[in-house]
């Protein structure tokens, strides 16, 4: 038998049910989010604690070590590609990446594969081994250094080459590799001490983003309009159709004025019932008789008037909300959104683990990813900035 409330009705807790499913069903897409992330922060730190290199490592290569060379890092399957026109790169940084984008195994525009082999990572330079000859990058010449967002190709330049060239890599080991360049380059320059403390801060800043189990609601906090298909938006949509309709009939038909139905009734009677001149129509006495209004022609100068837009079309598109925000613009980036966001907009699954501000998907969702290269990864890509 369904449970009821005090008044009989089980609509309440039918509606408690699905809101507390779908917040526990939010919340553990935002912890395992949050997991995954919390586990890449501290394999890197591990990593970037116990990364060393070997000379037995190089045993087999077809290189000579310059004396206290070591090699980090060995990988069979890498392309060397040149940029066909001139490029200036932003010079080398310690930036950890520790949510690297999703990347694809394309090749950007204007970059060409010149040549293929072994790419050694040593603690003193970057070295392709290929068929055509041998390509070395050493990190005391290094002027500029770019990873691309969206494809696996890294890009160098040196000071003692013109062209600026780069590796192609397996999709697979890409993220491995630029974390491993970054700490050889750190090395190199005697800053991998700053590299371990930036990931020291990033997983105490992710641990204090540990998304929160919420509260159970209970049948009380069902509100009336629950009860209507489509809940508060339909109730909102209903509200802005109710302001909007009336001033749409108002401006195509607006009523006639008092003073105009009185002087239509006047003309009527004159061109019906003559008055004879001597007898002038009687003024009620306390009363004034105003002139004809002038007609004149609207000049070039001259402005529509404009009625005011209904509240709904402020919004500019965003759902009604209690917390004003809107896709507008010109107000403030959301980089804290209320808790109850997810209640008026459609978040995406794990959306308290991003970092970044409040913006909307192609797909409709909301993300919290604004201002990130990776914003609204699956859902089609970033639309619009949400506004407060």
């Amino acid at each position: 038998m369904a449970m009821t409330d005090s008044t009989g009705s089980t609509w309440r807790y039918r509606w408690a049910h699905r809101q507390n499913d779908r917040r526990l069903r939010a919340f553990r897409a935002a912890e395992d989010a949050w997991q995954r992330r919390d586990a890449e922060l501290r394999r890197l730190r591990t990593l970037a604690g116990s990364f060393h290199g070997s000379v037995e490592a190089g045993a087999g290569l077809p290189m000579e070590l310059s004396p206290g060379e070591v090699v980090f890092w060995t990988l069979p399957a890498a392309q060397l590609v040149e940029v066909r026109h001139t490029a200036v790169l932003p010079a080398p940084e310690l930036t950890v990446e520790p949510d690297p984008p999703v990347l694809r195994p394309r090749r950007p525009e204007g970059v060409r594969v010149v040549d293929a082999g072994l790419a050694v990572l040593t603690n003193r330079r970057l070295v392709l081994l290929g068929g055509r000859g041998r390509r070395d990058w050493a990190y005391g010449r290094m002027t500029g250094l770019s990873h691309d967002p969206a494809a696996p190709v890294t890009l160098i330049q040196v000071l003692d080459r013109r062209r600026t060239s780069g590796l192609q890599l397996p999709t697979g080991v890409v993220a491995d590799f630029r974390f491993k360049l970054t700490l050889a380059f750190a090395d190199a320059i005697e800053q991998r001490a700053a590299v371990v403390a930036q990931l020291d801060e990033l997983i105490e800043e992710h641990g204090a983003a540990r998304p929160v189990r919420p509260a159970v609601l209970t049948p009380a906090q069902a509100r009336m309009s629950a009860r209507v298909p489509g809940g508060r938006r339909t109730v909102a949509v209903g509200a802005a159709l109710a302001l909007i309709v009336p001033a749409a009939l108002f401006e195509s038909d607006p009523p006639a004025r008092p003073g105009a139905e009185r002087a239509s009734a006047a003309t009527s009677v004159s061109t019906t019932t003559p008055v004879p001149p001597s007898v002038a129509p009687a003024v009620p006495i306390g009363t004034t008789t105003s002139p004809k209004p002038r007609h004149t022609r609207a000049t070039a100068t001259t402005k529509p008037s404009r009625s005011p837009q209904p509240a709904a079309d402020r919004r500019c598109g965003a759902p009604a909300n209690p917390f004003g925000y809107d896709f507008c613009g010109g107000g403030q980036r959301i980089r804290k959104p209320a808790r109850g966001v997810c209640d008026w907009f459609d978040c995406v699954p794990g959306f308290w683990s991003g970092r970044g501000w409040l913006v909307q998907c192609r797909d409709g969702k909301v993300s919290l990813t604004g201002g990130r290269r990776d914003a609204c990864t699956g859902h089609r890509g970033f639309r619009r900035t949400v506004w407060t």
